[in-house]
């Protein structure tokens, strides 16, 4: 997002849209992901994890503020767009980020067993798609991480 868009508003303040999306998700006993998509400095689309309560496996929360966002702009290709998500995208979702066409993927946390922006391999680099994000990590990591490590601490901790 350029500063002449929307000036005051920032990369940090989109992940911490996503990250109470991820506590919501986190209520309902899901994994807590949340990611909003951003179109000239307004929040366009909304989700979170939800695979559990859906019965559905693409349920993740890159694909419902996709979803949001091509009702919200009345198109399926959101060109000029932006993802701030809170965990580095999966190949589902980086699949239905290039087909959406977004132009820039924010994401706070890597994701060492399912993260494809290098972590487990980097599908946003492979030239021969015809389709490229700018994609970049690190957002609020270590808050995002801390979120995630505290969820299945949890979830361990009922299991024991």
């Amino acid at each position: 997002m350029s500063d002449e868009v929307a000036p005051g508003l920032s990369d940090e303040f989109f992940m911490r849209e996503a990250m109470s999306l991820a506590r919501a998700a986190e209520c309902l006993g899901e994994v807590p992901v949340g990611a909003v998509v951003v179109l000239n400095g307004a929040i366009v689309g909304r989700g979170f994890n939800s695979p559990i309560g859906e019965s559905d496996p693409t349920a993740h929360a890159e694909i419902a503020a996709l979803r949001d966002a091509a009702r919200v702009l009345g198109n399926y290709r959101l060109p000029g767009c932006e993802l701030f998500v809170t965990l580095e995208p999966c190949a589902m979702c980086a699949g239905a980020i290039m087909h959406a066409r977004i132009s820039r993927v924010i994401y706070g946390a890597r994701d060492a067993k399912t993260g494809v922006h290098g972590s487990v391999v980097d599908l946003f680099g492979v030239e021969r798609l015809n389709h490229h994000a700018t994609v970049e990590g690190g957002v609020l990591a270590d808050e995002c991480s801390a979120m995630l490590s505290a969820f299945f601490a949890g979830r361990r901790k009922k299991s024991s």
